[in-house]
C-alpha cells in the first residue's frame, strides 16, 4: 500500500502516467458519447482496431504506419523546440516549403534514383531548416516571440507555394503540380509487397532514424545539453559561457529541418505531387503529438502511433458500424485536453494517494 501511495504522490511518476490516463479517459468518454448516441462502443472500437490493421489486414496496418510517419516527424519538430525552450508553431509552413523543394527537385531533375531521391530529401530538409532561420534570428537578436513569427511564416509559405506551383511545376489542373519522377519517390517495391499494396515507404524508416538521432542529440551529447540549458534558463546558460543566441537559431533550424523531412515523406512518399491552397494539417497535429508524448522522442513515437491508428481506422469504423468518423476527433480532443490539464490529473492522483494513505494508515 505504501508503495502505491508513493507512486501516486510522486510528481515524476505522475508525469509518466498522465499520458496513459489521458488516452484511457479519452476512450472512456468516447464510449459514453457512443452509448448516448445509440451505438455499441465495443463494436465500434473493435472496428477501429480492425480498420487500423491490428488484425486481418497487413495493408491496413501498413496504412497506419504510413499515417504515423509524418506525425512522428512533425511531433519531433515541435518536441525538439519545446525541449530547447522554443514554441515552434511554424511546423506546417516549414513542412510545406520542404515538401515543395522535394517535389520541385523530383520533377525538374532527371537523375539516377541513387542520387535523385537523396537529393530531393536533403533539399526538403535544407529548405525546412532555412524557413525556420528568420524566426530564430528574430528571437535571438530582438527577442521577438517565435509564436508570432512562425505563425506569420506559415502564411508566407502558404502563399509562396500558391504562386510557385502553377508558375514553375504546373500539372493537369491549376490547383496542383505535376507528379514527381519515379526516381524521386520514397515508395519501394519490397515495402509495398510486405504490406500487401500499402503506400508505406522508406519515409517510415527515415522517421525512426530521426527519433533515434534526436534522442541521441538531446540525451547523449554536450550540444544537446547546451540547447536544453539555454531553454531552461538563458541567463544562467550565458553566465556559464554558452552561446545563447547561436543555440536559439540552431534549435529553430533543427526543428525546421525535421519539419522539412516531414514534408519530404508526405509529398514524395504519399501524394507524389503538391497541391496549392492547403496548409498541411500534420503541422498542427504535431503539437498534440508532442504534448501527449511529453516532448520525448520515444514518447512522440508512441503518441504518433496512437494518432496514426485512429486516423487510419476511422473510415472502416464508420463503414462497418455506422458510427460517424467524427467521433475520432472527439476522442483525440479529449485525450489532448486531459494531457494538457496535467495539473488537474496530478491533483486527482495525489488526492487518491492521500485518501489511500489515510484509510490504510500508511501500511
Amino acid at each position: 500500500m505504501r508503495k502505491l501511495v508513493g507512486f501516486l504522490t510522486n510528481e515524476d511518476k505522475q508525469r509518466k502516467i498522465i499520458p496513459f490516463l489521458s488516452v484511457l479517459l479519452g476512450f472512456v468518454i468516447g464510449a459514453i458519447v457512443m452509448l448516448l448516441s445509440g451505438y455499441d462502443p465495443i463494436e465500434a472500437y473493435s472496428a477501429l482496431l480492425q480498420g487500423a490493421g491490428f488484425y486481418g489486414s497487413m495493408k491496413r496496418f501498413g496504412d497506419t504506419l504510413l499515417t504515423m510517419t509524418t506525425l512522428i516527424l512533425t511531433g519531433l519538430s515541435v518536441a525538439f523546440a519545446f525541449r530547447t525552450g522554443l514554441f515552434n508553431i511554424g511546423v506546417a509552413g516549414q513542412m510545406l516549403m520542404g515538401g515543395f523543394a522535394a517535389v520541385y527537385v523530383g520533377i525538374v531533375f532527371q537523375l539516377p534514383r541513387i542520387i535523385h531521391l537523396p537529393f530531393a530529401v536533403l533539399s526538403a530538409i535544407l529548405v525546412g531548416s532555412l524557413w525556420a532561420v528568420l524566426p530564430g534570428i528574430l528571437k535571438a537578436r530582438y527577442r521577438i516571440h517565435e509564436v508570432v513569427t512562425t505563425i506569420m511564416m506559415n502564411y508566407i509559405a502558404y502563399w509562396t507555394v500558391f504562386y510557385l506551383v502553377p508558375t514553375f511545376i504546373p500539372g493537369h489542373f491549376n490547383t496542383e503540380s505535376t507528379s514527381i519522377r519515379p526516381t524521386a519517390s520514397l515508395r519501394t517495391g519490397w515495402m509495398s509487397a510486405l504490406f500487401q499494396g500499402s503506400y508505406i515507404n522508406i519515409g517510415f524508416i527515415l522517421a525512426l532514424l530521426a527519433v533515434l538521432l534526436i534522442w541521441w542529440i538531446l540525451e547523449k551529447t554536450t550540444f544537446g545539453y547546451e540547447l536544453k540549458a539555454v531553454g531552461f534558463n538563458q541567463h544562467a546558460a550565458q553566465y556559464a559561457g554558452m552561446k545563447v543566441n547561436r543555440n536559439i537559431v540552431l534549435s529553430m533550424m533543427i526543428s525546421g529541418a525535421l519539419a522539412g523531412l516531414a514534408g519530404a515523406t508526405f509529398y514524395l512518399g504519399y501524394t507524389d505531387n503538391i497541391k496549392i491552397g492547403i496548409l498541411p494539417a500534420q503541422g498542427l497535429d504535431g503539437i498534440a503529438v508532442a504534448l501527449l508524448g511529453l516532448n520525448a522522442p520515444i514518447g512522440v513515437l508512441l503518441s504518433a502511433f496512437l494518432f496514426g491508428f485512429m486516423n487510419a481506422g476511422k473510415l472502416f469504423m464508420q463503414s462497418s458500424t455506422e458510427v460517424p468518423n467524427e467521433l475520432v476527433p472527439i476522442i483525440i480532443a479529449v485525450v489532448i485536453f486531459f494531457a494538457a490539464a496535467n495539473l488537474m490529473i496530478k491533483g486527482w492522483l495525489a488526492g487518491i494517494g492521500r485518501h489511500m494513505n489515510k484509510d490504510g494508515g500508511g501500511k
